[in-house]
Formats: C-alpha cells, structure tokens, sequence
C-alpha cells in the first residue's frame, strides 16, 4: 500500500474508489468500510484509497482533550495496507482542512486530488467545516461532480452492539484486553520506549522492560495481564515476538505512584532494551494489580503469574532468572 502525505505525493490523472474517516484501531466497523470500498473498485478497475487525518481532529478542536488514540498512526496504517487498499492519502489536518466548505472539501481532495468515481462511507458520516456536510450533501455534490456514494451500514456484534472506537476505549479502560481484541480484529497494542526503572524485578528474578513517559496507544487498566514484547529489527519492518508478563500500574507494593507498563519476557537474561522502542501487545488479563503480606507472597503470585502466562500463550513455563545472570545495565 502506498501512503500520501501530500496532494504532490499523488499520481496525475487518478481514478479510484475513496472511503474517508480516522481509522482510530480498525475495528470490525472501519474493516467493513473498507472492504466495500476495496470490493467496489475492483469491480470498477481503480485504485481503492482511503483518506485519512492526522491529528486527530478532535484532539486538534479539543487540545485540552483527554482522548487518547487506540492506536498510533504507523499502526493504523499497518492495518490499513492489510485490507488490500492501493493507498492512503493521510491529510495533515489544520485550519487549511478543517475551514473548507463540504464543496472545497470535495473538489479540492476527493474530484481533483483523487478522481473519485465513487465514495465509500458509513451512514453518520459527517465532513467539511464545523461538520455541515453529512450523507446527504455528499449525495448532493456526487451528482454534481461525477461520483456516486455508497453508504454502509452499521456492523453490529452479536449481542447486537455497535463495533465502535469508543466501546474500546470502555473494554481497555475496564482491563478487558481480550474483549478489546475482539472488537478490534487483533490484538491491541501500545509502543514506548524502554527506560530505566528502579530494577526491583531484576532483583527479584523478574527483569523487566520498562514504559513510563510517551507512551503511544491506550495503556489497559492496572493489572497482570499474558501478552508479548515485539522488537522492531531495523528498517526492513521485521520483528521479533517475545512472550511476556506484563505488569500495569503504580506497583503497590512498593508503594509506588508513578504509572508504568513492565514487561518480563518469560526466562531471558540476556536482553538489553533500553533506549529500544518496542511494542506490547495484550493478549488476556490475568488478575488485578494488588498489593501482598509479604514478599514471599508476591513471589508466589508472581510465579504463578509466568505459568498462567506461558499456559496462555502457549510456550514453554520458565522459572525465575538468576539476578546475577542479568546482562543489561
């Protein structure tokens, strides 16, 4: 999938199939949408593209806003080229976007940037300055510029819920990894970049892979919870899947007030993350964030929490590592 950040970066004299929204974790609802607009131009013999904004908007109208994106941009659009999109043209989103009628919104990106022949979106869609424009202005300025619309539906879960960002917003906020993967499509995940903490887990025999401070995506609500430590190798995309028990929270049993993301990637001694930036994917909680009687206790716990973890990922149940055999300093 080729990605466009600007109207130069698009080739002259294009002809496609344009769905239009902010993809915020393409859930099952942005999937679907998708997925017309892909079926639609392979039918029609374009180019399928989806447009795109970054900020996003309602952090841009609402700065002091406490939304937080599911996913960061990279990661949306990895999920975007999965659906067999040709491109995305991801549009800077600023005063000299969001100041645009419905109709310079149209003949500005979609008629002359994109040559859309055809328009996919779902049914409460809403564009052009202070959200004038909905389905039926769309309709409208087809009719006028040469392009159709096709309106898709809501998708409902089976219990009859609307699949939607904020509901996994709710299921994160609730712990609710494994509900959240569900709405989603795929695991939910977060980046950051390794800092250094105050090494109680490697003393422990728990090494971890610590994420405080700009952490991009929504971190879960405090718990233990199986998930994995993806190490991005170079430039070539690779990556490398590391199991891992991943703890979230201020660490109350040291009384801790900081709220941080701890990774430890099941048996390893030999991993020097700092300064890395890595992602975490969750996969299932395994219990609250708690606080023991005594340190025997959370050792225990502990020990248990690497078995349940390895059982859910299924690798191989480790022991705890040798704090002496610990590599990175």
């Amino acid at each position: 999938m080729k990605i466009w950040r600007s109207i130069e970066d698009i080739p002259n004299e294009m002809t496609s199939v344009v769905t239009i929204g902010n993809f915020d974790g393409m859930h099952e609802g942005h999937r679907q949408v998708i997925a017309t607009a892909v079926a639609r131009a392979r039918s029609r013999g374009v180019k399928a593209v989806a447009c795109t904004f970054d900020p996003h908007p309602r952090i841009v109208h609402n700065p002091d806003t406490a939304l937080k994106l599911i996913s960061p941009l990279r990661d949306r659009l990895d999920a975007m080229a999965a659906t067999g999109l040709d491109a995305t043209f991801v549009i800077h989103y600023d005063a000299s976007v969001y100041s645009l009628t419905p109709r310079e919104f149209v003949e500005k990106y979609l008629v002359q940037a994109l040559g859309a022949v055809e328009v996919v979106v779902g049914k409460d869609f809403r564009f052009g300055r202070e959200n004038s424009g909905d389905l039926a202005t769309l309709r409208q300025l087809g009719q006028e510029f040469g392009f159709t619309v096709e309106s898709v539906e809501d998708v409902e879960a089976p219990e009859g819920r609307r699949w939607s960002s904020s509901w996994v917003r709710e299921l994160l906020e609730e712990g609710d990894v494994s509900g959240a993967a569900r709405v989603l499509g795929h695991l939910h995940r977060i980046r950051g970049t390794v800092e250094h903490g105050y090494k109680r887990g490697r003393e422990l025999g728990f090494p971890t892979a610590n994420l405080c401070n700009d952490i991009e995506g929504v971190v879960p609500g405090d718990g233990v919870y199986a998930g994995w430590l993806v190490r991005h190798v170079g430039d070539s995309g690779a990556a490398e899947f590391l199991p891992a028990a991943i703890s979230v929270g201020t660490n109350p049993q040291f009384e801790g007030e900081v709220r941080t993301v701890e990774a430890h990637v099941l048996g390893r001694s030999d991993l020097n993350l700092y300064g890395e930036n890595v992602s975490i994917m969750f996969v299932s909680r395994i219990r609250a964030m708690e606080s023991f009687d005594s340190l025997d206790a959370l050792l225990c716990r502990m020990d248990e929490d690497l078995r349940v973890t390895a059982y859910v990922l299924g690798v191989g149940v480790p022991t705890r590592v040798d704090p002496q055999a610990v590599t990175a300093r």
